[in-house]
Formats: structure tokens, sequence, C-alpha cells
């Protein structure tokens, strides 16, 4: 097993290398100039090669690029273009926000899928299993920021339960989490049709299996049935799936923070396009990549842990 975690955590350095290498690229190949983008189309040519100079944009691409791993490597993200300020203390100031949303829609898609999917495989061509075969379709089918809005409308303006926008006082945990339940539970029902429909799948394949038939043989009870052996054989898909939406649930989580004005990465990463900001969009991606290629990681080593037999596979 200890081999297998050192093999997936040496894999991973070049794949996140690689991805930040194409996010250096894209981020140079955008039209326009960052610099006239930061002064503004009424910039002097000397202040704009001026700002050239001191951002290192006049040097060969292969320098850029060096100084840019040179840079990230001793955690330096650079400093916003538009305001100055330091990039990484705006990465500080909204990465929690983002993490939570993340997190809790995780908790939320995988503790409400994986029941429901259990449920609608024992119960099979029942009425239970229809309502949640066609409320996991109905699902998969509302996109997030359609559903978000919604429940904002419902919620927030129409009842008044919960706060429409803002991420709360952060010296305050009952207000910010108040102010994270819809973003939550927007990404979080979304995550839960697909994961509901994956644990279906899987509990159908595994519930006609011969140690199935077997334990039910010996006399156990049909929960330990259904947990014990059929749920812990399912195990390998469904982690496989929650690990898609965790990346997933971070992309979305983009169009989900500016439906409420959340003050995350992804309200951040579009106000950087909106103004251009060269570095806080360069510095934004390198994270986000980070986020991706962990949950990888990650996912292969629960692989590793909910079947050895994987590890010794690999």
């Amino acid at each position: 097993m200890l081999r297998y975690v050192a093999k997936r955590l040496l894999l991973s350095i070049p794949v996140f290398l690689a991805v930040v290498t194409i996010v250096f690229v894209v981020v140079r190949v955008i039209p326009g100039d960052p610099a006239v983008a930061a002064l503004g189309d009424n910039a002097s040519k000397e202040a704009v090669d001026a700002l050239r100079l001191r951002m290192g944009l006049d040097q060969p691409l292969v320098v850029q690029y060096g100084r840019f791993l040179g840079s990230l490597l001793r955690g330096d993200l650079g400093r916003s273009m538009i305001t100055g300020s330091s990039v990484r203390d705006q990465v500080g100031h909204a990465l929690p926000y983002t993490i939570e949303l993340t997190l809790v829609a995780i908790l939320i898609g995988s503790g409400l899928g994986i029941p429901v999917g259990v449920y609608t495989a024992i119960r099979r061509n029942r009425l239970a299993d229809y309502l949640g075969r066609i409320l996991s379709l109905a699902g998969l089918s509302v996109p997030a920021f359609y559903l978000g809005i919604l429940l904002a409308l419902l919620l927030a303006l129409r009842w008044g339960w919960l706060p429409a926008v803002g991420g709360g006082d952060p010296a305050d945990g009952p207000d910010r989490l108040r102010h994270l339940v819809l973003p939550a539970v927007t990404l979080g029902l979304v995550m839960t049709a697909s994961v509901a429909r994956l644990t279906r799948s899987a509990m159908l394949n595994v519930l006609t299996q011969d140690y199935v038939r077997t334990a039910r043989a010996k006399g156990l009870r049909e929960r330990a049935v259904h947990l014990r052996h059929a749920l812990s054989s399912a195990l390998v898909p469904i982690v496989s799936i929650t690990g898609l939406w965790a990346v997933s649930l971070i992309g979305d989580s983009v169009t989900v923070e500016v439906v409420f004005a959340r003050p995350g990465l992804g309200k951040m990463m579009v106000g950087a396009i909106l103004q251009r900001d060269y570095t806080a969009l360069q510095s934004v991606m390198v994270v986000y990549t980070a986020f991706v290629v962990g949950i990888n990681l990650l996912t292969d080593l629960v692989y590793g842990w909910v079947d050895p037999r994987i590890a010794r596979r690999r």
C-alpha cells in the first residue's frame, strides 16, 4: 500500500507541472496587451513600456516561464495589475469560502445520493424506485446556476428564510453558516442526482452476484446483506463518481459564487477576467489546478483503501 501511495504522489507532480504550463501559455495567448489593459487605452507608450519592463513581459517566453516557476515554488503569486495588492492575500481571503462550499456540497451530495441510490435499488421497479429515478433525472437536467436562482427566489426573497447574497461575517459562525446553506444545497442537489443514479446501477449489478445470494442463504439480515456485502462491493464506482463530481463542483462553484455573490475563488476569477487582471487570473487558475490534481490524487488513494486489489495491481 505504501508503494502505491508513493507512486501516485510521484505521478501527480508531472501532471501538476504539465497543467500549470498549459495555464501559463493560455494566459499569455489571450488577445490584448496586459500592460495596456492595466493602464487603459489612453496610456502613453512610455508608461506601457515601463510596465511591461516591470512585469518582465519584454523578456523571452522561456525566461518568463522560469521566473513564473521560481515564484510559484516560493509561494509568490505576484501582485494584482489593477489594485497592486498581493494576489496571495486575495487568494487567502477567498480560498476558505470556496473550500467550505465544495466540502459541504460533497457531503450533501454523497450523504443524500448514496442512501437514495441504495434504497431505490432495493426497491427496484416499485414506487420509491420510480420517484427516485424521476427526481434524479430532473436533478441532472437543471443547471446549477438556474437551480441556485430558483432557490434564492423561493427561500430568500419570497419566504425570507435565508440570505441570498454574500458570504457572511467571518467572525460570526452562525451567520456564515446561514450564508453557506443556499449555495451548498444548490451544488449538493445537483451532485445528489448523479450519485444516486450511479449508486443504484452499481447496487443492482452487485445484488445479483453469487456471494450476495450466499449471504442470504446463510440467514443474514437484509440490512447486513445490503450494507456489509453489496454496498461495500459497489464502493469503487461510487468513489469514482464522487471524485469526478468533486472536480466538477470546483468548476460549478464559479457560477454559484457569482449567483450568490460569495467572495470565493470563482468570483475572484470572473473579476480578473472582466478586468483583464493578468496576474490574478493566472494565479487563480494555478490554485484551481492544484485543487483538481489533489482531488484526483485523493480519489486514487481511496481506491486503494476501498479495494486493496487495486493497490496490488498498480
